[in-house]
């Protein structure tokens, strides 16, 4: 399996299909520009994307920087597209049990009762919304641990935004004994749901589907793409003129053996 690095990250070079046909086991990450710019600056969301099996590119603008590096990407898989063509792909499978976690309350069950319905069985087998800052209280978390290995599930999928859904995958991998992939896909149970609306596809193919979600959540992502994003393109011009230096893992490392000391 192929890799293209983009700055401090590499991304799998997988179709979608290919990728369905080989996913066994393992952590699915989706990363896009926004990801790697948090990547630069972050050591616990580094640490978190070194138990990744696959990161799949899931943005028009990284697809145009690998392009542009001499590396090109052969498909963006967002994480929206992603997650209806794994449920079908697995629909007559029944050692494919999915757990939702993620978006506002009410959500999730909606997004599960919507699937369900689409596959003709019961592939979604439950569903929690957690609360705000949940990944900060112990006691939820580890209600939320107990609530999916008491499911049945095998599939975990998480929608509470990056890094949190990362970091949550990192520290509670271990705990959740029943699952075998593990997969982190930001807004995509909000959009199963039919909460929020999903860029047209000719949109999201000439790379604006940034802006359509600008538009349609101005006070949530106004900072993410108008502030914070920016400097990602400075930072690939740097990569091509061989000027990029790379953050490893080295740092993560210390970080963490720093953390336990606390």
């Amino acid at each position: 399996m192929s890799k293209i690095k983009i700055l401090n990250l590499e991304i799998d070079n997988l179709s979608k299909t290919e990728f369905l046909d080989s996913l066994q086991s393992g952590v699915v990450f989706t990363p896009n520009v926004d990801h790697l710019m948090k990547l630069q600056k972050d050591p616990e969301f580094l640490q978190a994307y070194s138990i990744s099996n696959y990161n799949l590119c899931d943005s028009q603008i990284l697809l145009l920087a690998a392009r542009f590096l001499g590396t090109p990407i052969c498909e963006k898989i967002s994480g929206s597209d992603l997650f209806p063509a794994f449920y079908h792909y697995h629909s007559h499978n029944d050692n494919i049990k999915i757990f939702l976690l993620g978006a506002k309350e009410g959500i999730a069950l909606q997004a599960q009762q919507r699937i369900n319905d689409k596959v003709g069985r019961n592939i979604i087998v439950g569903s929690y919304s957690p609360s705000f800052g949940f990944e900060n209280n112990l006691s939820e978390c580890q209600q939320i641990v107990d609530i999916i290995n008491n499911s049945g599930a095998t599939v975990l999928v998480i929608g509470v935004g990056a890094p949190k859904q990362e970091k949550w995958i990192y520290k509670y991998k271990e705990k959740l004994v029943n699952i075998k992939i593990f997969m982190a896909l930001g807004a995509t149970i909000d959009f199963e749901a039919g909460n929020i609306k999903r860029a047209p596809k000719w949109v999201s193919q000439v790379g604006f589907e940034w802006l359509f979600r600008l538009v349609c959540e101005p006070k949530r992502l106004w900072k993410r793409y108008l502030i914070e994003d920016i400097p990602f393109f400075f930072l690939i011009l740097k990569q091509k003129l061989k000027f990029y230096i790379n953050k490893n893992h080295k740092d993560t490392h210390h970080f963490w053996r720093t953390a336990d000391k606390y």
